[in-house]
């Protein structure tokens, strides 16, 4: 009797995962079409990038051997395009290569540069702040007093592993322009950051012993 009984309920079981498949044969379908259609949309998205992503540090790399080969007529065009591209690496690269090399005359159009990177790459957070303290350390010589803290203010209101970069900057261009009380409010607020840098800390120390002790 036991034996009837369990072989009914595996019919019955049986026969309702073959009527489940029968109605829902179309969704069961559709849902295979779709998750088949999705992988070959993923894989070819990830093939595209790759070839994009090639054809970048191709651009990048044939625009510096072509200038450290003597031909220098088309690495600023060439690495103008590679920046515009938003790459994550090869894009703040072509910037550093103009700045390092005096490619560029015009500071609005490095600024610009700066400004694709920082606005409109996709960086990792560190990687972004890192950029914007190299633009606030390009633009520190020219710029205001209000214009310099802009820049920088991003990375001084948070708790960057550049922070005491950034308030030694700003520290060291008030003590250049002989305003020894807003250079020393600057310089003593490094020496309260968890994970400043500890070159920056042995060099604030030096600046407020030596110079800013009164």
């Amino acid at each position: 009797m036991d034996e009837e009984i369990t072989i009914i309920n595996e019919k019955t079981r049986n026969e309702k995962i073959k009527s489940f498949f029968v109605e829902n044969k179309k969704k069961l379908t559709f849902s295979i079409i779709f998750l088949v259609l999705l992988t070959l949309v993923f894989y070819s998205y990830k093939l595209y990038e790759d070839k994009q992503r090639q054809s970048i540090s191709n651009g990048y790399n044939s625009a510096v051997i072509e200038y450290e080969n003597g031909d220098k007529s088309k690495i600023v065009s060439k690495l103008e395009e590679v920046i515009k591209d938003k790459d994550t690496t090869y894009s703040p690269l072509a910037l550093y290569y103009l700045i390092d090399n005096n490619l560029i005359e015009n500071t609005d159009q490095v600024n610009e540069f700066f400004d694709i990177l920082i606005d409109k790459t996709n960086l990792e957070s560190e990687i972004k702040n890192l950029i914007i303290y190299k633009k606030a350390l390009y633009n520190a010589d020219f710029v205001s007093e209000s214009e310099l803290l802009n820049i920088l203010n991003p990375i001084i209101n948070s708790n960057s592993i550049w922070k005491s970069h950034a308030l030694y900057l700003i520290a060291e261009y008030f003590y250049s322009k002989n305003e020894k009380k807003k250079s020393k409010e600057f310089f003593s607020q490094i020496l309260s950051i968890e994970n400043a840098n500890r070159d920056i800390i042995r060099d604030t120390q030096k600046r407020l012993n030596r110079d800013l002790s009164e």
